[in-house]
C-alpha cells in the first residue's frame, strides 16, 4: 500500500533561455526588442507538498570542491549564492503580492528544489529563468492566477529590489509569453496594471523567423551588471551618445519586426549586424565578444549579443554556412547551436 508522499501530486514547471534577436540592450531604457526562447535550455522547479518549507540546493549551489581553483571558477560562474536565493526571493515576492492583495493562500508547507542547464553567465537569461519557473510552480500550489502582462514585471520587481539585479524586462517577458515576442517599453506605451509597469507585448510567428544560430562560451561570461551599471549610470547622465543609441535600438526593432513579417532575411541580417555595431560604438565590450562576432561574420553570418554576456545570435543562410561557423565557432572554444523556439 502506497504512503500519503508517495501518491502525493508532483509539480514540475520549466522556463527556458532566451536569446535578444534585436534592440538590447534598450529594454531597460524604454526601448524596443525583440525576443525569443531558446528550448534547447531550461530551468525546472519541482514542489511538493511537505511538513515544512524546505529548499534544496541543486549543482550551481556546490559547496564541496576539488581545489581551489575550482572554487574560483565556481564562484565567477555562479556567484557566491547560487540559485537559493533566487527561490528564497521568488517565495518571499510570491508572499508578500498575494498578502498585499488579500488573496488567501493555504497554510501546507512544500519541498521546492530547482535544476537549470541554462548556461551561466552568458546572457541567456539563466537566473529569471528560475525566478519565473518558480512562480509557475508557487501559482499552481497555491491556485493562485497572476496576470500573464504582471507576471514579468513583479518578477523583475523582485530581481531588482530584493536582490539587487541590474536588467530590464526583456527577459521575463519572453519566458512568460515564450515564442517571440515584440516588446514596446516607450513611456508613450507604458501603463500601470496591478501596481505594475507595463508595456506593450505582441507575438510574432515564430515560423516566419529566418535560420537561426546562437554561439557561447562560459569562459567568456560577464554578469549583466557589468554593462547595466555603466550604462544606467550614462544614461541617467543624459549622455548624447548613449541617448542616440537607445532610440536608435528602438527604431532597430521596428524595422526588424517587418522584416521579420515579410520573410525579409536579408534585412534582419543587416539589423542584427547594426544593433551590434551601435552598442559597440557607447560600449567598451571585452575582446573575447568581439572576436565572437566578427568569427561569425567572417563564415558570412549575421552576428549580434543575445544578451549581455558570452553568447551571440545571428542568422545564416544554408547548411553550408552553418557548418563552416561551427567548425569556426569551436575553433575559439564556443559551442554552437540551432535555436529551438
Amino acid at each position: 500500500m502506497l504512503s500519503q508522499r508517495e501518491t502525493m501530486d508532483i509539480i514540475r514547471c520549466k522556463a527556458y533561455a532566451r536569446a535578444g534577436l534585436i534592440g538590447n540592450p534598450s529594454d531597460g531604457y524604454n526601448g524596443k526588442t525583440i525576443s525569443a526562447i531558446v528550448k534547447n535550455y531550461s530551468a525546472q522547479v519541482t514542489l511538493y507538498e511537505w511538513d515544512y518549507l524546505e529548499i534544496l540546493p541543486s549543482r550551481n549551489d556546490e559547496s564541496v570542491f576539488q581545489s581551489i581553483q575550482e572554487l574560483s571558477q565556481d564562484v565567477r560562474l555562479h556567484g557566491y549564492y547560487g540559485g537559493i536565493r533566487l527561490i528564497k526571493a521568488a517565495i518571499k515576492g510570491f508572499a508578500d503580492y498575494c498578502k498585499n492583495r488579500n488573496i488567501a493562500m493555504h497554510n501546507r508547507n512544500f519541498s521546492i528544489r530547482y535544476e537549470s542547464d541554462i548556461p551561466r553567465q552568458v546572457g541567456m537569461a539563466g537566473s529569471s529563468a528560475i525566478v519565473t519557473a518558480a512562480f509557475r510552480g508557487l501559482m499552481q500550489f497555491y491556485n493562485v492566477e497572476i496576470p500573464k502582462r504582471v507576471l514579468p514585471s513583479l518578477i523583475l520587481s523582485i530581481e531588482k529590489e530584493q536582490l539587487g539585479i541590474a536588467a530590464g524586462l526583456q527577459d521575463r517577458v519572453a519566458q512568460v509569453f515564450e515564442g517571440c515576442t515584440y516588446m514596446d517599453f516607450s513611456k508613450e506605451v507604458m501603463s500601470n496594471e496591478d501596481g505594475f509597469q507595463c508595456g506593450k507585448y505582441e507575438p510574432l510567428p515564430v515560423e516566419l523567423l529566418p535560420p537561426l544560430y546562437i554561439s557561447y562560451a562560459a569562459q567568456f561570461g560577464e554578469p549583466t551588471e557589468v554593462l547595466h551599471n555603466n550604462l544606467r549610470f550614462r544614461y541617467e547622465q543624459k549622455e548624447p551618445a548613449v541617448l542616440e543609441a537607445m532610440s536608435k535600438f528602438a527604431d532597430l526593432t521596428v524595422q526588424a519586426k517587418r522584416a521579420i513579417l515579410s520573410s525579409d532575411a536579408e534585412t534582419l541580417a543587416g539589423l542584427m549586424n547594426t544593433n551590434f555595431d551601435t552598442r559597440r560604438s557607447i560600449c567598451k565590450l571585452p575582446k573575447e565578444h568581439i572576436a565572437m562576432v566578427e568569427t561569425a561574420r567572417q563564415c558570412g553570418a549575421s552576428a549580434k549579443l543575445a544578451g549581455s554576456g558570452g553568447a551571440i545570435i545571428g542568422t545564416y543562410t544554408d547548411e553550408k554556412m552553418y557548418q563552416q561557423l561551427q567548425a569556426a565557432m569551436t575553433e575559439i572554444g564556443c559551442t554552437t547551436i540551432k535555436p529551438e523556439m
